[in-house]
């Protein structure tokens, strides 16, 4: 009979392993930080001295701005925008931790980057938060996950389906604010929260999750593209600060690394409607308008459509796939949407300026399932719609259209108790805010008429749902004219 309890082969896999992790925590990385005004030069050679006090076998991290060339042998760059890298050295005591700008800043992976080397340096606990989480997917787990990966960090970390943990006995965990008050309250131990999108995170989440921050030295990070000037964290940590803080707003400009795509996007919303382009790029906030036509119509929150339901539960209507090509500089679009209880749900979301025909088809793979489904497309472009059936989506067809089409359309989509969009839709949650009628360049007054920009994703979302559509212009016309009196009263009365 054996005196072990585990078979001998399983004994010697995890005394290896043992071995192995033991071999780990004494090779455990250092990092040194770039200081702030520091010049490269003079980190450089702070580097060269730290490298010849340390073993062959750890390797030195250096936390600092993009350079070029090559690192020196035993160590790793970690680079970081400067005006964040500021913000996110350790050296520079905070509470709060504050970035917000527009979009292609690279403020998210600058913070994960930021939270990877904490990782490596002590046994902190992370609490990563934003204010709707439906899954583990829709957190920054992904986004860390890809970081420890790019950098090379893997044998430090162990990345599980809702977690990450490193060998100093440090951690990721993950969760979403809203309607997660017990579950917030009842985290202890936390040494860094960072909450990202927090220009969605409401006064009463503020109110649960800042008192939960309790450890000694501990801090609060809070990354943002703001939105409206009244959100609670832009009142909160902008306009009126409190003590501790640091504070950094970066723009597109401070990311060395913005991709074509995304810089493509920038021009084309610069050249159309340079307003919006300062809202979305430049990090302005957003004025609310009463033009704005889905005002107080949509609300962006995860979820998961029910396909096959459970006791109780009723399946969800859909999918509804909807197209829109792009002309000369402007996006091909598909949507995913589906109905449930007088609510319309966008789940996904393609988005791509100067995309060739033939790279469509594979735009259009990135939405789950689009080939197995109908999908109706603006049927201005025939030959489009014909190459698309051609290389395998057969369930493609042009919409009809007809003499106000397009306000019928808009009718249609307002008469939802709301229009709920996923997080990820990026693309459809700014066209929502942004997509306005006409005003009187005088008197300014609003008009029936919505002004053709920002509704590429409103057009497909259209084309999805067009069946559904009653072809009764009259019936817009009354909405119109009751909805517009009563912006314009609205409009007087502030004055």
């Amino acid at each position: 009979m054996s005196l072990f309890r585990k078979p001998l082969p399983v004994l010697l896999r995890e005394a290896q392993a043992a071995i192995e992790q033991r071999h780990i925590e004494a090779a455990a990385p250092v990092v040194i930080w770039q200081a702030p005004g520091e010049e490269d030069a003079r980190f450089d050679t702070r580097l060269a001295m730290a490298r010849s006090r340390l073993p062959k076998q750890v390797t030195l991290i250096a936390a600092c701005t993009p350079r070029q060339g090559a690192s020196a042998a035993g160590v790793l760059r970690v680079e970081f925008p400067p005006s964040l890298l500021n913000l996110l050295n350790p050296a520079n005591k905070a509470r709060y931790r504050v970035a917000y700008s527009g979009r292609g800043a690279a403020k998210s992976w600058s913070f994960a980057r930021a939270l990877i080397l904490r990782c490596l340096q002590a046994p902190v606990r992370i609490l990563c938060t934003r204010e709707y989480q439906g899954s583990i997917a829709e957190s920054v787990h992904k986004l860390l996950d890809t970081q420890i990966n790019e950098l090379g960090l893997d044998s430090w970390f162990t990345v599980q389906r809702d977690s990450i943990t490193a060998f100093s006995g440090a951690e990721f965990i993950f969760s979403g604010l809203h309607a997660n008050v017990s579950k917030i309250k009842s985290t202890e131990d936390v040494s860094i929260n960072w909450t990202e999108e927090a220009e969605r995170v409401s006064d009463d989440s503020l109110q649960v999750l800042i008192p939960t921050i309790r450890k000694s030295g501990s801090e609060i990070w809070f990354s943002f593209n703001p939105d409206a000037e009244t959100d609670p964290v832009y009142q909160r940590f902008v306009k009126s600060p409190p003590p501790n803080t640091l504070i950094a707003f970066v723009s597109w400009r401070d990311n060395p690394w913005l991709p074509a795509e995304l810089d493509a996007e920038r021009q084309y919303l610069e050249k159309v409607d340079p307003d919006a382009a300062a809202h979305i790029w430049e990090g302005q906030c957003r004025a609310a308008s009463n033009a704005q036509i889905f005002r107080g119509k949509y609300s962006v929150e995860a979820f998961e459509p029910i396909v096959t339901p459970k006791d109780g539960e009723t399946a969800w209507d859909g999918p509804y796939l909807g197209a829109d090509w792009g002309f000369a500089q402007d996006p091909t679009t598909l949507v995913k949407t589906w109905i449930h209880e007088r609510k319309l749900y966008i789940e996904f979301e393609v988005y791509a300026i100067g995309c060739d025909i033939d790279r469509t088809p594979a735009l259009f793979d990135q939405v789950p399932d689009a080939r197995r489904h109908v999908i109706r497309a603006d049927s201005a472009r025939p030959e489009t719609i014909s190459y698309m059936q051609r290389n395998g989506y057969g369930r493609i067809s042009g919409v009809e259209k007809w003499a106000g089409s397009v306000e019928d359309g808009i009718s249609h989509l307002r008469q939802y108790e709301q229009i709920v969009l996923h997080p990820r839709c990026v693309h459809a949650i700014e066209e929502m805010r942004l997509y306005s009628y006409k005003t009187d360049r005088l008197t300014g007054d609003i008009k029936a008429e919505p002004l053709d920009k920002h509704n590429h994703i409103i057009d497909a979302l259209r084309y999805a749902v067009q069946p559904l559509i009653r072809r009764a212009g009259l019936g817009f016309v009354q909405f119109a004219i009751e909805e517009l009196a009563d912006m314009n009263r609205q409009r007087g009365a502030a004055a």
